[in-house]
């Protein structure tokens, strides 16, 4: 070491001095700790961001630093053991306190999954920065497929990640999915809860406060007021620990509009959470039809090959052909497009993104259609009787093969006019009605939107407990 340096060590730093400046250089490592948990919720209680809701407040007296915002992230939506919104959490830590983290999260999965419900918890611990390049496939495929708790376990297992499984362990699926997936765009949800003495009671928020929100915070809230409707979106109807959620494009936009909004209940506190949600994320794929597998996302292009009708209940079914493949697809009452579904004619082009609904006795494998993008129309003609070009009114027939005569002016005429149909569907995108829209669903206001890197900032409050 050159004369000039000198260097002096004690059992927690080092310290180099020279000229320029003085580095310190902390000599007890920390270890970066990816948390990753899901299917924690049943049908009849609790929540999985509940949960992460009580981690982080748990760990951060442990003096962790976050490096981002906790990861809620949404799954292929069609899976059928799913319970509401198939949502995964992550949580990306630094600590020098890994074993002692671990013993808190595992403490409190234990004690907050609804197992007697049906929840079936997964846990994982990877400790690395960034995780291999096939967490990131895992997690596409978890996206758009059905991937089994066996595969789960398996690349558990070949990648050396600690994993903690209750009940049958389905949640190593999304626990794996959540650190490993990768954001091409994100936007953010402010959830907040309530206070465990008001679990499964009625949720009473003001309307008109909900509706205003939308108003002021547009276009950088979503999804959160159904002007056609009068309904509120934000609230969830069931007995979990939830009382609202917004999701918007920034931290800040959900936490100001969450300002905004009158309750009767004295909530327990808010956490933002960096979500996938309204990124149609899961319809990026495309469906192989020569494989059609039952619970599939993804999207299919093709020609309509069978005139849409409308069937019992006023849900609308039509067929699409796409490498001499048949594909029926189904639309139903509550999208609110039916009515324009069945504008289709047989030779339009479209695109359609949905989900894979398995066989059933009544009907075979049906793509449960999600959106609708006319891509090309078919040109239609109809002959119709000519237009007096003196009076302007419509000649009436002289009888067959007889020409035709204006019934005013006597002008008279041999040939029918041709005249293009003017159709009511447009070449543009259909989607659903706002309150018929999935938690991945992308809302009209962010076509053409993409958010891509955004510097994690812990100053911002974007976890509060009142």
């Amino acid at each position: 070491m050159p004369n000039s340096n000198l260097m002096f060590f004690n059992l927690n730093h080092a310290i180099t001095k020279n000229s320029k400046a003085i580095i310190i250089l902390d000599m007890k490592a920390k270890t970066i700790l990816n948390i990753g948990f899901d299917d924690t919720d049943s049908k009849k209680a609790m929540c999985t961001t509940f949960l992460a809701y009580k981690v982080v407040n748990s760990i951060k007296k442990e003096g962790v630093e976050f490096l981002d915002f906790p990861h809620l992230i949404r799954f292929n939506p069609n899976i059928p053991w799913k319970t509401r919104g198939n949502g995964a959490i992550s949580i990306s830590i630094r600590t020098n306190k890994p074993k002692k983290i671990k013993k808190i999260v595992k403490k409190l999965v234990t004690r907050y999954s609804d197992i007697k419900g049906g929840a079936n918890p997964g846990l994982v611990f990877y400790e690395k920065e960034k995780p291999e390049k096939n967490f990131s496939e895992f997690s596409e495929s978890a996206l758009c497929k059905l991937i089994s708790r066996k595969n789960a376990k398996n690349f558990a297992s070949k990648n050396k990640i600690e994993t903690l499984s209750l009940g049958n362990g389905q949640g190593i699926v999304g626990a794996i999915g959540a650190i490993g997936y990768k954001f091409n765009d994100h936007t953010f949800e402010l959830l907040t809860y309530r206070t465990k003495s008001q679990f499964g009671k009625k949720r009473e928020i003001d309307k008109e406060s909900v509706r205003l929100m939308q108003e002021k915070t547009f276009p950088f809230t979503f999804n959160s007021y159904d002007t056609n409707k009068n309904k509120i979106l934000i609230t969830p109807h069931g007995p979990d620990p939830v009382f609202y959620g917004i999701r918007g494009e920034n931290p800040k936009s959900v936490i100001n509009a969450s300002r905004l909004i009158e309750t009767k209940e004295k909530l327990e506190g808010y956490m933002t959470f960096k979500t996938n949600q309204g990124t149609s994320d899961h319809l990026k794929n495309e469906i192989d039809v020569n494989d059609f597998k039952p619970f599939t996302s993804g999207t299919i292009k093709g020609i309509v090959s069978e005139k849409p009708c409308m069937k019992q209940g006023k849900h609308v079914f039509f067929s699409i052909k796409t490498n001499n493949r048949e594909i029926l697809c189904a639309v139903y009452r509550p999208t609110k497009i039916t009515s324009t579904v069945m504008e289709l004619k047989q030779g339009d082009k479209i695109l359609v993104g949905g989900g894979v609904r398995k066989a059933s006795k009544k009907h075979k494998r049906i793509l449960n259609v999600e959106f609708i993008k006319v891509l090309k129309l078919v040109t239609e003609f109809k002959l119709v009787n000519p237009l007096c070009t003196k009076c302007k009114k419509r000649m009436k027939s002289k009888g067959k093969n007889q020409g035709y005569q204006c019934v005013k002016c006597g002008k008279k005429t041999k040939n029918k006019k041709i005249l293009k149909v003017n159709r009511d569907i447009k070449q543009k995108l259909y989607l659903p009605d706002i309150s018929a829209h999935r938690h991945l669903t992308r809302p009209m206001q962010r076509m053409g939107i993409s958010n891509k890197i955004r510097k994690f900032d812990n100053r911002t409050r974007w976890i509060q407990v009142f």
